[in-house]
This record gives structure tokens, C-alpha cells and sequence, in this order.
């Protein structure tokens, strides 16, 4: 895919939001009255800026029979206004020597540019010219629609983790939309048209269902200016409505699934569990999570699995993925990729096996603080990235959480201790609503039926994810991947 991005007058004074005791230095944080939510990250060490528009409406917010409609808008994002051709936007800001890009979740689409912070005015002309002025001519639509098509056919058919991702969140969800993949299913993409995509758009591409994130070098004053010059004319469509979705019922009952597929090398076992979201002024259960994972398979070398499983010859890969960043419960996944010696009834009882020793001896003190602290150097490091920064509270702020949320973000993951780990593993570890999957190589066929070993995929190309891949990850690669498999991207 190219690599672009997945956004009566009102008056220009500011309603901002009342001053926060603990807000970071060089954080502020203020609303356009026409409802745009903007955090502005100073930092002067480099001539550069990121805009970062995210709009909190995502592919869970689909209408049923509609899915891909949120990345589909996104790629249509492109596609110019009354001022600006088709693909205009992103050879303006190459020309400018940035780049940009953008990305569709389940719950947010987000547009971003990152260039000299001189061409910040120009980036933000552009984007809000986007966010009220989109122009879909009609030989626009099928074309992108085809492209979609072939970004499902290249990152989903022809992937067998991708493939098997699918199948097991289609599995793990009863009734909510996050069982269906962000970037649809094919006979629904396919139904997709021109009248779809500008109802989307109209009902909610709006300032009041956006957040702006500025972060770089930038003043706050010249912050409020710009954003009061080039959003503050951009009108509200109506009032934001409330994330109305079908949510899960209660899980009685444990699921199990296999899939055989002949570019498989090595089975690939991946167990997936409900687990609880963060939640505005609730986080403490989500950092519980995040520790949590990291302790069981953060490490090949050091966690828990690693060790027991790992190191004693028994996997040759461990590993757990968590991301509470989601607006409904999400997953929390343990994977593993057994010894060839082993077959999956082995190693799934080995799994087992290491678990329950897990559950009756608790986390190891010295373990816990070295998690906490790779966690806390992690967070450290993060800091000196804008673009990181920038995602920190662009995805925060979209799945409902506050300034305020991810400000303290930090603070409760130090204060987790030994028996909030203990519980939370108990309470994820005994869950009935659970997936326990095996990706498994061709079953046993005739010689001449048998597929070619060459075209086998290696064991850590499908290492299991927690839920179906984005199309377009853009968060810094230094960074560690919140959720490896939540975004659609262009």
C-alpha cells in the first residue's frame, strides 16, 4: 500500500479545560468550542512537529453487513476536497520533506504527519480542509474498494496466522463487533459503495468526535492560535452520540479450535481470554494485566514460560500479549511454539503445567521488580520519542480515557504489587471465556497430494497475536507494540 495516511462559523475563543494539579510539564490540554479536544506536547530538542488527528469511531462501530467500513473511509481519506486532488495531501507534505500516514482500529482512525514545524500550518490547512470538505468522485470508490480488496488478499488470505487470528476472535466473541476483522470480510467489502463511504464520513467525521495531538516544537499559545484558525471554522455535525454495542454475554464455556494449514512449518498453539479494558479512573485490574504479561512471556530468556518451558527444551518460543487500551473488554493471549519432540498434547499439558505451578506459588519478588522495572525504563525511553508521546494520549483519549487517565498511567503500574498479580492471574487463568487454538501444518494426505516443505511458513512468522493485524502499524518500532494486531492501516 502507499504509505499515506488513514480526518454557521464559530467563534475563535477557546473553552479550555479546567487546569490539572499533575499535568506533566510541557503537557497542555484545551477544547475548541466547536468541540475538537486538543493535548499539545512541547518539546523543542528538533525543528519537527506531529499532528495526529484521531477520530473515535473505528470498525466496532460498523454497521452489520458493513464491515471494512472504517478502513475503507480511511483510504477515501485520500482522495482530495474542492482545494486538493486526489493524493495531493501526501505529495505536499513529502514535498516538505514529512511523511504521513494513518490507521484504522476497532475503536479509532487516526491521520498523521510528521514534518519541520514550520510546515505546521500548512499540515493543519490540509487536515481540516479534509475533516469537512471530503470530495468521493465517482470513479474514486471502486478503484480504492479494489485496493482494499488486494490489501485483504496480500495481509489476511495469504497469511495463515492472519487467517487462523481471524478464526479465533471470530470465536472468542460471542456477540460483540471486536469478533469481526477491522479490515472486513471479503463478501462485505465487496458490497461496499460510494453511499456508504459519505454516510460514514457525514455522520462522523466531526470536530466534536475528534482529538488533535500536536506534539513537538510548538509553543501552547501558538498551538491554541493555529488550532482556533484552521479548526475553529470546522462545524459540529449535530451532537456526539454514545458508543451504543452489542456487548459479550457471559462465557459458560471453554472453546477449542484447529486449523490445518500446508504452509504451516511447526504447530503453533495460542490460548486467548477475555480481560477487562482500562477504564477512565479505573486502571488498576488493566496495569495488574500488563504486568502480568510481561511476567509470564515477556522474555524467553527470563519470564516464567521462558523458563519453565523454554529454557528446559520444551518450546522453542513463549510468549503473552496484553493491551487494556480498548473501549470494551479486550484479550489477553499466551502463546507457544512447542519442541518438535513434543506433540500438542505434550506441550499444551506442559503449558498447563506451568501455569498452575504459577497460580499456586505466585509471582517470584525479584521477578515482579524486574518486570516493574523494564516497565518503568521502557516508559522512560518512550519519552523521547513526540510520535510515541503522541500515541500515548491520542489512543488513550479515543478509547475513553482522560488526560488525567494517562497522565497516571505510570504511577499505577509502579504501585502494582505481588497479590494484585496473583489475583488478576487467578481471575484471567480461570476464565471460562477462553480460546485455546492449534495452527497446525497439513494433516497427513496421499504422497501426491502433500503440499511443498519450501513453501512452509516459518514458526516465527506465526507467532500468535491477540487480534486481527492492522493493515498499516505506524507507531515507532522502538516502541513496544501494544497490540500487534488492532489496527488497519493503508
Amino acid at each position: 500500500m502507499r504509505l499515506q495516511l488513514t480526518l454557521a462559523p464559530l467563534a475563535f475563543s477557546l473553552a479550555a479545560v479546567p487546569a490539572l494539579a499533575d499535568m506533566p510539564e510541557g503537557i497542555t490540554h484545551f477544547t475548541l468550542p466547536n468541540g475538537l479536544e486538543t493535548v499539545v506536547i512541547e518539546d523543542h530538542r528538533a525543528p519537527v512537529i506531529v499532528q495526529m488527528v484521531w477520530y473515535k469511531i473505528g470498525s466496532a462501530d460498523e454497521q452489520p453487513g458493513k464491515s471494512g467500513m472504517a478502513h475503507y473511509l480511511e483510504h477515501l481519506m485520500f482522495k482530495g476536497t474542492d482545494k486538493m486532488a486526489p493524493g495531493e495531501l501526501s505529495k505536499t507534505v513529502t514535498a516538505n520533506g514529512g511523511m504521513d500516514n494513518a490507521f484504522t482500529s476497532y475503536d479509532y482512525t487516526a491521520y498523521f504527519q510528521r514534518i519541520a514545524s514550520d510546515r505546521l500550518p500548512l499540515i493543519m490547512e490540509m487536515e481540516a480542509d479534509r475533516m469537512a470538505n471530503l470530495n468521493i468522485g465517482e470513479d474514486d470508490w471502486q478503484a480504492e474498494r479494489q485496493v482494499v480488496l488486494e490489501e485483504r488478499a496480500q495481509r489476511t488470505d495469504s497469511d495463515p496466522s492472519a487467517l487462523f487470528s481471524e478464526e479465533r476472535s471470530a470465536t472468542l466473541y460471542y456477540n460483540h463487533p471486536y469478533g469481526r476483522p477491522i479490515i472486513g470480510w471479503r463478501a462485505e467489502m465487496e458490497g461496499l459503495t460510494r453511499e456508504d463511504a459519505i454516510k460514514w464520513y457525514d455522520d462522523h467525521y466531526s470536530p466534536n468526535e475528534a482529538i488533535l495531538i500536536l506534539a513537538g516544537d510548538v509553543t501552547p499559545e501558538k498551538a491554541r492560535e493555529l488550532a482556533e484558525q484552521y479548526y475553529g471554522p470546522v462545524p459540529a455535525k449535530g451532537e456526539a452520540e454514545p458508543r451504543l454495542r452489542p456487548q459479550e454475554p457471559d462465557q459458560r464455556s471453554p472453546r477449542r479450535m484447529e486449523m490445518h494449514d500446508p504452509r504451516v512449518a511447526q504447530p503453533v498453539l495460542s490460548r486467548t481470554i477475555l480481560a477487562p479494558e482500562r477504564n477512565a479512573g479505573d486502571q488498576e485490574k488493566a496495569a495488574a494485566l500488563t504486568v502480568l504479561s510481561d511476567l509470564l512471556g515477556g522474555s524467553v530468556q527470563t519470564s516464567v514460560l521462558g523458563r519453565e518451558l523454554a529454557l528446559t527444551g520444551k518450546a522453542l518460543w513463549v510468549g503473552s500479549s496484553y493491551d487494556g487500551l480498548s473501549v470494551d473488554p479486550t484479550s489477553f493471549t499466551i502463546g507457544m511454539v512447542p519442541a518438535e519432540n513434543l506433540s500438542p498434547e505434550e506441550a499444551e499439558a506442559a503449558l498447563d503445567e506451568a501455569l498452575a505451578k504459577f497460580l499456586e506459588q505466585g509471582p517470584d519478588a525479584a521477578d515482579l521488580e524486574r518486570v516493574k522495572t523494564r516497565i518503568r525504563a521502557a516508559q522512560v525511553y518512550s519519552q523521547d520519542s513526540a510520535h510515541g508521546r503522541a500515541y500515548d494520549y491520542g489512543q488513550g483519549l479515543a478509547t475513553g480515557l482522560t488526560v488525567e487517565d494517562v497522565n497516571d498511567w505510570p504511577d499505577i503500574l509502579s504501585a502494582v504489587t505481588a497479590e494484585d498479580v496473583a489475583e488478576a492471574a487467578r481471575e484471567l487463568l480461570n476464565s471460562k471465556a477462553v480460546v485455546t487454538g492449534w495452527l497446525l501444518p497439513a494433516e497427513a494426505a496421499a504422497p501426491q497430494d502433500a503440499a511443498p516443505a519450501a513453501e512452509a511458513t516459518p514458526a516465527a512468522a506465526i507467532a500468535p497475536t491477540t487480534s486481527p493485524q492492522p493493515a498499516n502499524d505506524t507507531r515507532p518500532p522502538a516502541r513496544p507494540a501494544a497490540d500487534q494486531t488492532n489496527e488497519a492501516q493503508q
